[in-house]
């Protein structure tokens, strides 16, 4: 099952008495945790959490069938089921799976076991894998697919009750781009700004979304592009504020212009934007960014960019000039030169 339709399900009280949570995005598994916390305890005395890295699968279902001292149901969670991958880790102790194997089979009702193994995939050959699936809910909690990003964007305005304006969406993903505690984060602080039924303009995106130093790198390959000096200069001091060193501003634009090379040279031999990520080992997303801002820039440009930021770089662990004035340079003869 989806994240969603999970939620959906734990909403509505149809909850089980086992669930595995798999995948690599912990906002998801933090989010189910939560609901179920709600969803079945009526007192936190009936909360029980255990490292599968640390404690026996026996022992976890030992505490599971034990009845609850207070309230009706208790909630088990047993994190890092190493177990369900394919090579599991070696451990000072034993998993006997068999004894979950017979608790599958006949669990108690008056406890919730849930099992989390924070990996992009658990092997489904494995006997244990096909019986968690037969006998309880799975729930696959891996990152969104960037082309995922918009829609969920738009389903936590709407529980937050504001709506974004089309234009704004780009500040969200430029700035943020799949983080979504951060997404979460900066889009309740913007609905206490605009308020229940107000909307998210891009301007006000703009002025409230935090940067972070790898979204203020794009920001300043757009001044480039722009030919915007004061725009790049006011960037630059802003992430001087954030502590910022030069020598690694360099590599970060040194990352973005090399990228956008690479992807217009790809482009140019007929690649896919798909098969431009595996070629380069990437996030989707820096691919999306590259060819959104490749027509901007000829080859010849690109290199010259290379070329001036190898040579800051070298300026300054050379001890040449101060390295905010051999920055502020860069930004100057890349964008007037």
């Amino acid at each position: 099952m989806t994240y969603t339709d999970v939620v959906k399900q734990i909403k509505k009280k149809q909850i089980p008495e086992v669930i595995l949570l798999y995948g690599t995005e912990n906002y998801f598994i933090q989010k189910i945790k939560d609901l179920l916390v709600k969803g079945v305890l009526d007192d936190e005395e009936n909360l029980s959490t255990y490292d599968l890295t640390e404690t026996s699968i026996q022992e976890v279902i030992a505490d599971v069938e034990t009845y609850p001292f207070f309230g009706e149901k208790k909630l088990v969670i047993a994190t890092n089921a190493l177990f369900l991958k394919a090579k599991s880790d070696k451990l000072p102790f034993e998993h006997d799976l068999s004894v979950l194997e017979q608790y599958l089979e006949m669990p108690v009702d008056y406890s919730v076991l849930v099992l989390i193994a924070p990996y992009e995939k658990i092997d489904e050959r494995k006997k244990i894998s096909k019986l968690l699936k037969n006998k309880g809910l799975v729930a696959e909690c891996n990152p969104v697919k960037e082309y995922e990003l918009k829609n969920w964007i738009v389903n936590l305005a709407k529980q937050l009750h504001v709506t974004i304006d089309e234009d704004a969406f780009e500040i969200f993903e430029n700035e943020l781009s799949t983080d979504l505690n951060i997404i979460e984060s900066e889009l309740e602080k913007i609905a206490l700004y605009v308020g229940a039924g107000g909307t998210v303009t891009k301007q006000v995106a703009e002025e409230l979304v935090s940067h972070t130093t790898t979204s203020s790198g794009i920001r300043l390959v757009d001044t480039v592009i722009e030919g915007n000096l004061a725009k790049a200069i006011t960037i630059y001091k802003d992430l001087e504020i954030m502590k910022e060193e030069p020598i690694a501003l360099i590599g970060l634009l040194a990352f973005q212009f090399r990228t956008i090379l690479r992807v217009k040279l790809l482009k140019q031999k007929g690649y896919s934007s798909g098969q431009m990520q595996k070629q380069l080992g990437v996030h989707p997303y820096v691919i999306k960014v590259a060819l959104n801002r490749e027509g901007k820039f000829t080859v010849q440009k690109l290199e010259y960019i290379i070329d001036q930021l190898t040579e800051t770089d070298a300026i300054i662990k050379q001890g040449k000039m101060e390295k905010s004035l051999a920055f502020e340079m860069l930004l100057y003869n890349l964008i007037k030169k």
